[in-house]
């Protein structure tokens, strides 16, 4: 895992874009403060920028660096849930402003993956992870599952958990700072 690890951040950090296994999908990402790479996310997806694309962090720490307020009751979320849960924040920060939404807030997940901790980790920062298919194309439940234009269309693949079919997406709920919750995927 060190070497993979090792090569993705040598990648992320020249600007490149990756393919990833995550505790859910196969993903695209990119490192999240490079707005230049953001881009060239959004174009292989061919993702409408109106469209906010999500983040991983390593912990609760590093949340912290991107959300001006964590609302106690995510880190609540965070702790007790056993379902992969993405929330989306009010008033993101320390990011490209391709990267927020219009309404200022950002879509962040803690995985529990180790190659995405520790890659995160290294990268003493946030990864975009998006999943790794062409917009309104369905999401591959495996790495074969992966169109060739995906492919071709990454600078590294992470060469680990190949036969892993995953069942689906992360739930994603937001929570805002007026304490209002709402379910956006269950």
């Amino acid at each position: 895992m060190n070497k993979e690890i090792n090569s993705a951040l040598e990648v992320l950090k020249a600007g490149g874009l990756i393919l990833y296994p995550t505790d859910t999908v196969w993903a695209i990402g990119c490192d999240a403060s490079n707005a230049e790479a953001i881009d060239r996310v959004f174009a292989l997806k061919k993702r409408d920028k109106s469209k906010p694309l999500t983040c991983l962090v390593s912990d609760d720490r590093m949340l912290k660096k991107y959300v001006k307020h964590v609302p106690a009751s995510a880190l609540n979320i965070i702790e007790i849930t056993d379902k992969p849960t993405t929330i989306i924040y009010d008033e993101a920060q320390h990011l490209p402003l391709n990267l927020i939404a219009k309404d200022g807030t950002i879509a962040i997940r803690i995985p529990d993956d180790d190659f995405c901790y520790w890659l995160t980790r290294k990268l003493n920062g946030a990864l975009v992870s998006t999943s790794a298919n062409i917009s309104d194309q369905p999401t591959p439940k495996s790495f074969k599952e992966i169109s060739p234009e995906v492919l071709k269309g990454v600078d590294y693949v992470v060469n680990l958990q190949h036969d892993k079919i995953c069942s689906k997406p992360s739930s994603i709920i937001k929570l805002g700072n007026n304490g209002i919750v709402k379910i956006i995927r269950a």
